[in-house]
């Protein structure tokens, strides 16, 4: 971007003879327009921000991310250990949903099973890893038309597993579903988008947060930036695809990685993830 100098002069720069003489800082940024100082002073927050952000994301991945560390004192499998709630803008109906649901937090932290289950209902159980799209299209071209509905229960993980998962789920036409004490959060909300209808049980827990890389490879600032950007415009584009509210995605960019933001049943709705709001709002 090219730089633009403001017009000066003797008297624009010192004033009258009785004005004080700008200090340097002054002297230097009137070279710039106003609108250059903006836009650098922007990109500037925005380096800033994604610096915290990796320290956050190295904090993460010592301490395992969601899941507690070997000193962490064990959690009763109907309990599970779950990232923190980020108030909801509409309340939720009753109490907390991270307490209505009863998966086993060494069961979701393994990768991604697929069972199939009575009346065409194929259980996804545990976490997308890198991988997960391409077992999860053998098991539905193995089960071919027997499979009706993919009912979820994962924590998340790769985003680009999730969303190829989701193409496969609309390709096949096939319907999704987060049960009653079943979590669907941070990327899976993206494969459950998937679902040609979705339904999720008033006692099921959906939410989202900031993506994050999971490598520890150090990355250019600027590129940081860039990819941050390009990954948010391709899942604004993927919800949009799927006949989501891209403003859904928005809860996710406001939730750091270690809490998640929890969908009410009157915003599952309003988003259109669900596309049974009665079924989701009452039960």
């Amino acid at each position: 971007m090219s730089r633009t100098s403001a017009p000066t002069s003797a008297n624009t720069l010192a004033g009258t003879a009785a004005s004080p003489k700008p200090n340097r800082l002054v002297r230097y940024f009137s070279r710039f327009d106003e609108g250059e100082v903006v836009r650098w002073a922007f990109r500037g927050m925005l380096i800033g921000t994604i610096g915290v952000l990796g320290l956050d994301l190295r904090d993460l991945s010592d301490s395992n991310g969601w899941w507690p560390t070997e000193t962490s004192a064990p959690a009763h499998a109907s309990e599970p250990v779950l990232p923190p709630a980020v108030e909801t803008a509409t309340p939720f109906p009753s109490i907390d949903p991270r307490q209505h649901v009863t998966a086993d937090v060494e069961s979701l932290g393994q990768p991604m099973r697929f069972v199939l289950g009575s009346g065409g209902v194929l259980q996804a159980e545990g976490s997308i890893a890198p991988g997960t799209a391409a077992r999860f299209a053998a098991e539905i071209e193995a089960r071919g038309e027997y499979v009706r509905t993919v009912s979820l229960n994962s924590p998340g993980g790769a985003l680009d597993d999730a969303m190829e998962m989701a193409r496969l789920v609309r390709g096949r036409g096939l319907s999704t579903e987060v049960t009653d004490g079943a979590i669907c959060a941070s990327s899976c909300p993206l494969l459950f988008a998937g679902g040609l209808t979705r339904t999720a049980g008033a006692k099921s827990a959906v939410g989202v947060h900031q993506f994050y890389a999971a490598t520890e490879a150090t990355t250019d600032p600027a590129q940081a930036m860039s990819d941050a950007q390009a990954t948010t415009a391709r899942i604004s584009r993927h919800l949009a695809e799927m006949d989501v509210d891209p403003a859904l995605w928005l809860h996710a960019l406001d939730t750091p990685p270690r809490a998640l933001y929890y969908f009410s049943p009157v915003e599952l709705a309003k988003y259109k993830l669900v596309t049974s709001p009665v079924a989701t709002a009452h039960k």
